[in-house]
């Protein structure tokens, strides 16, 4: 079994050093992103933002699912949220397999997942019109909440609007 002391450890310098009291747990630039878990993207990196700009929504896949739009109620109604990217990326691993793949490995390695959803993506664009169009049309979120859907790009760190903000209705 692995432990975490080298993490511990690192924590007690980064503690050492802290200087972010003075943040609140606002989004100071608006925004909440829904983006994937992949270690290859840094949100607030790619978008030139800093601590306390903006609120991180990560899974597998950037899916917008229940617990995300649970997330973005709260961002929206008490932590000063009023636009939402949501970010998916090339070489995704929730693109490449489908759901009887993912729990055909999992059975390899003695799991029986067939009670989970794993939202595998067949087509990442439809994919990604539909999340945001979840956003846009969940009851307890503004009919105006800007949301726009993005590509990344792994390779060069280039973001593509792949669905663009919605016209005023």
């Amino acid at each position: 079994m692995k432990g975490f002391e080298d993490l511990l450890s690192a924590n007690e310098g980064y503690a050492a050093r802290f200087r972010d009291a003075a943040l609140q747990g606002t989004a100071a630039r608006g925004l909440a992103v829904v983006t994937c878990m992949d270690s290859r993207i840094e949100p607030l990196q790619m978008l030139g933002l800093s601590k306390g700009d903006a609120k991180i929504i990560r899974n597998a896949g950037a899916r917008v699912t229940e617990d995300v739009l649970r997330t973005l109620v709260l961002a929206v109604h008490l932590l000063g949220v009023d636009r939402v990217m949501v970010v998916a990326h090339t070489d995704c691993r929730m693109a490449k397999v489908n759901e009887q793949q993912v729990h055909e490995a999992m059975a390899q390695a003695g799991l029986d997942t067939r009670s989970l959803d794993f939202r595998t993506i067949d087509d990442q664009a439809e994919t990604l019109r539909a999340d945001v169009q979840k956003v846009r049309s969940f009851p307890y979120l503004p009919a105006d909440l800007s949301v726009i859907g993005c590509l990344y790009e792994v390779i060069t760190g280039r973001l593509q609007v792949a669905v663009p903000l919605a016209a005023p209705a």
